[in-house]
This record gives structure tokens, C-alpha cells and sequence, in this order.
């Protein structure tokens, strides 16, 4: 740890328009890389097994984990490594890795080449967590919920389009969507190449140590501080519920509602675009006005209300009425990593988005399964009563419990 912060001497760098704008276009670019293969990965496996679908569905599945545990791997290494060297060569490095892996799936010619550029690209993708360490370098603390809710809307505007053009481009070629993919990654390093200043000056670097670097020892610094503790448990649970979405809402749409794919992809479109909206005007006010605890609280309690009505919802109108009480919930996210990185050292941001992103990485393990399992019991033959949306209430049960957490853990804290 350097002398500043030994300390207790934090000076935040002047945050830098250009570089700010990169960190936008870098997730904006990553999440839409990773957007445009979505719908064109499951058929592509689908090609190398006979058109087999069930066999698809369960390689998918595993392709869906190898890239999770990767995540929750290297997260920490990355943040480490960012920590020590600097947040540009790791996001660079990580951009050009990226764009790497999807030229290596465009070329695979079998289901291990396909494998091995799953597990690439988790790896590299773990560097969105040394992008949100960047941002926290350069922006003072009580303006890092607006910035982040700001850094927000490029997560919504990424899956938004990345899906659409994926599509749209797959009718032409199934490997199409990873040669733009790729031309994305590197388009987004060589501008970050030329761009990118550095945040971490070397007086606040840190050395990397492999005991803080792997997922155990990075969990140690969750486990630190007693309020730090106490949000990681309230967002792991919030980011358990989070995978209720992209694991069971296709599923549970079709079989309750009878929605066609054009449907589905326009409801899930208006869940971006609702998300977008409150991560880009909403935050800043509401921290503003309310302080970033109560923000914390209202994110959440938004969020366990729009999954009830998502899971009691009997018809698509009244569904989607639950989207944008939904969307309100992003205000908690921003309002938890403004919070958490207040509570650690300048040189250890990188540590703590590297142990931040491994506990969303276990929640992306955990989720599909509970909720799928949850779905096809509550919808099967032994079931004692049918009850389609018990996976959406099962994650307003979860977001009320983190609710609970957060609500013990910041008891007497003003903002």
C-alpha cells in the first residue's frame, strides 16, 4: 500500500473526458461483442452435433459455466495485476486478447476449438471489472454512483444491439457475428492505443501477490471491513437473483404467455431500454437527493416488487408493467460500488472489482441451475400445484433478503 494511503491521504486525479469516454466505449464495445454472439453461439454447437438440439442445449450449458468459472478465476489476477502495473496495459492487453479469441471461433473447426475460445474469452473479459478500478481512480467519491449508473447505459445499449445485429447477421453467415465481434475488440484497443491515459500513478501502485490474487484471498478483502462484508453478501444475493432473467425468461414467456421470438426479442429490448433510461438520468438525482444508502434500499425494494409482478403477472400487458418498476432496481447496483470503494485503499480498487466481479462470477454458476431447476419443477407433472412464475418469486425472496443485509449492515450510516 502506498504512504498516501497508509494515511489516509486519498487524492483522486482529475477525471479525464477523453478517458472516461474510453471506459464507456470499452464496455459499450465489450458487452456488444459479447451481445452480437449470443444468438448464433447455440446454433453454431448445434452445427458441429447433428443438428441435435438437446445435446446443444447441454454443451451450451457447459460452455455457459467454463466462461463463468474463468470469471470468477481471474477477476482477481486481473484487478492484481491492475493494481500493480496500472489499469491501461491490463485493459489493452485484455482488448487485444479479446479480439484474438473471437478470430479463434470464427476459425474453429470442431466443438474443443469452439471450448477453448469460451474459456478465452472469460479470461479476457474479466478485464470490465480493471475498467470500473479506472473509473473509481479518476472520479472523487461522491460523484462515483452517477458515473457508474452513466458507465450503466453502455451495459444496456450492448445487449441491446449485440443480440439484434448478431441475428441480422447470422442470416448471412453463422460466423459472421464473430469476425464483427473481432473487428469490434481490436477497433476498440487500437482507439484506446492512441486514447488511453494511465489513472494509477506508480506512488499509489501496489505488488501483486498471488495470496491476494486468487478467488479465496480476494474474497479475504470482501471480509475486511465489516460494511464491506455485509454489501458483498447483500450483492451477491442481488446478483443471484440477476441471473433469473437470461436463464429462465425465454422459457417461462413462451410456455405462460405464448410469445413468438419477434415478442421476446422486443420485450427484452424494452428491458434494456428501460434499464438505459434510469442508469443514464435517474442515479445521479436520486444519490443526489437521498444520499447513497437510501438509494441502496429503494434500488433494491423496486426490484424484489417488479419480479413479483413478473412471477404473478397472468397475462404479456400486465408483464410488462412490471419492466420498469424492474428497471429501478439498477439504482442499487451504482449505489453499492459507490459505496464499497469508499471503504478500501486507493491501491487495492483493482483487488476489490476483481473480487466484486468473482462473486457476481459464483452467482452465474449457482443461478442457472436453481432457477431452470425451480421452473421445471413448479411446471412438471409431480408438482403439488403449478406455478409457472415461482422462479421470478424466488428472486423478489432473494432481493428482499439482500434488502435485510443491507439495511443491518448500514444501520446509523447517514448516506
Amino acid at each position: 500500500m502506498s504512504e498516501q494511503a497508509a494515511n489516509g491521504v486519498v487524492e483522486t486525479p482529475p477525471a479525464r473526458g477523453a478517458a472516461v469516454i474510453f471506459i464507456f466505449v470499452t464496455i459499450l464495445l465489450d458487452t456488444l461483442a459479447l451481445g452480437v454472439i449470443i444468438p448464433i453461439l447455440p446454433k453454431l454447437i448445434e452445427s458441429f452435433v447433428n443438428n441435435d438440439t438437446a445435446n446443444a442445449a447441454r454443451i451450451f450449458g457447459l460452455f455457459g459455466t467454463a466462461w463463468a468459472l474463468m470469471q470468477f478465476l481471474f477477476s482477481p489476477i486481473l484487478g492484481g495485476l491492475s493494481d500493480r502495473f496500472g489499469r491501461r496495459p491490463v485493459v489493452l492487453l485484455s482488448n487485444f486478447g479479446l479480439g484474438a479469441d473471437y478470430v479463434l471461433m470464427a476459425l474453429a473447426p470442431s466443438l474443443i476449438w469452439l471450448f477453448v475460445g469460451r474459456v478465452i474469452s472469460g479470461i479476457t473479459s474479466a478485464s470490465i471489472s480493471t475498467a470500473f478500478a479506472y473509473i473509481t481512480d479518476v472520479t472523487p467519491p461522491e460523484k462515483r454512483a452517477t458515473v457508474f449508473g452513466k458507465i450503466g447505459v453502455a451495459f444496456g445499449a450492448g445487449f441491446i444491439l449485440g443480440p439484434a445485429l448478431g441475428g441480422l447477421l447470422g442470416g448471412f453467415d453463422p460466423r459472421l457475428p464473430f469476425w464483427v465481434a473481432a473487428g469490434l475488440s481490436f477497433a476498440n484497443a487500437m482507439y484506446g492505443l492512441l486514447i488511453l491515459p494511465e489513472s494509477l500513478p506508480p506512488a499509489r501502485r501496489s505488488p501483486f501477490r498471488w495470496k491476494s490474487a486468487n478467488p479465496i484471498g480476494a474474497l479475504h478483502l470482501l471480509r475486511s471491513n465489516r460494511v464491506l462484508a455485509g454489501l458483498s453478501l447483500a450483492n451477491f444475493f442481488a446478483q443471484l437473483a440477476h441471473v433469473v432473467l437470461p436463464s429462465t425468461f425465454v422459457l417461462y414467456a413462451t410456455y405462460r404467455y405464448g410469445w413468438d421470438s419477434t415478442t421476446v426479442g422486443a420485450t427484452l429490448a424494452l428491458v434494456g431500454i428501460c434499464a438505459m433510461v434510469v442508469q443514464g438520468t435517474t442515479i445521479g438525482p436520486i444519490v443526489r437527493r437521498f444520499g447513497e444508502r437510501r438509494a441502496l434500499m429503494f434500488g433494491l425494494a423496486c426490484g424484489a416488487v417488479g419480479f413479483f409482478i413478473f412471477g404473478a403477472a397472468p397475462s404479456g400487458p400486465l408483464f410488462w408493467v412490471g419492466i420498469p418498476v424492474m428497471a429501478l432496481w439498477g439504482i442499487s447496483g451504482a449505489a453499492t460500488q459507490a459505496l464499497t470503494t469508499q471503504l478500501v485503499a486507493p491501491d487495492q480498487q483493482g483487488q476489490l472489482q476483481g473480487a466484486t466481479n468473482s462473486v457476481q462470477s459464483v452467482s452465474q454458476l449457482i443461478g442457472p441451475f436453481l432457477f431452470t431447476l425451480t421452473f421445471a419443477w413448479f411446471i412438471g407433472a409431480n408438482a403439488p400445484f403449478k406455478l409457472p412464475g415461482a422462479p421470478f418469486y424466488l428472486a423478489s425472496a432473494l432481493l428482499l433478503l439482500a434488502l435485510v443485509i443491507a439495511l443491518r449492515t448500514l444501520a446509523g450510516k447517514r448516506s
